[in-house]
């Protein structure tokens, strides 16, 4: 009888151990999909910025249709990606764009002092901020929830219940990777 208690105690505690590990499990990927979304809201955001800088460069620069399409293509795929990795790769080309687009201003003085464009890009600056640190934080949740599926004894769980790794949000940040350049 003490004998059967104990083993039964011990797996008392085995699936009350389980049922926690599953649990945080759950939690880590909500707070992941969580991220995300808050790194699509920003991004969203983004793209409803967009349309009105062009417009607004437009109206000074109008022989430049080959960097609004640009810009507006590149808009257009960053909307309608599906995974992690595509509206990685879609917000690179659309950087890629909007430095396109700002090189274009340079060569309008007019444009550079007009208010309505000033507040457009503040307020693309300020956003960029902000899918920085949304970005950071989905990135930091995901990498907590793939080391918790990664580690002994919740790796068990995460294979039994068919947990997956979550992508990083990973965008190419050239300026980054290139050496510094000194100049005297």
């Amino acid at each position: 009888m003490g004998g059967l208690l104990v083993v039964l105690i011990i797996i008392g505690a085995v699936v009350i151990f389980a049922i926690g590990i599953y649990n945080n499990l759950i939690t880590l990927r909500n707070r992941a999909d969580n991220a995300w979304a808050q790194v699509d809201v920003q991004l969203r955001r983004r793209y409803d910025l967009i349309p009105n800088l062009v417009e607004t460069v437009k109206g000074y620069a109008k022989h430049e249709k080959e960097t609004f399409q640009m810009v507006t293509e590149a808009r257009s795929k960053a909307i309608n990606a599906q995974t992690v990795k595509e509206q990685g790769e879609a917000e690179n080309m659309l950087s890629g764009a909007l430095k396109s687009l700002f090189a274009v201003v340079e060569s309008y003085p007019d444009l550079k002092a007009n208010q309505n464009f000033l507040m457009l890009q503040e307020e693309l600056a300020g956003t960029e901020g902000k899918i920085a640190y949304a970005r950071q934080f989905y990135n930091d949740t995901v990498m907590k929830f793939n080391t918790k599926q990664q580690v002994f004894p919740a790796s068990v769980i995460a294979s039994m219940f068919h947990f997956s790794e979550k992508e990083y949000f990973e965008i190419e940040e050239p300026e980054a990777k290139e050496p510094v350049k000194v100049e005297f």
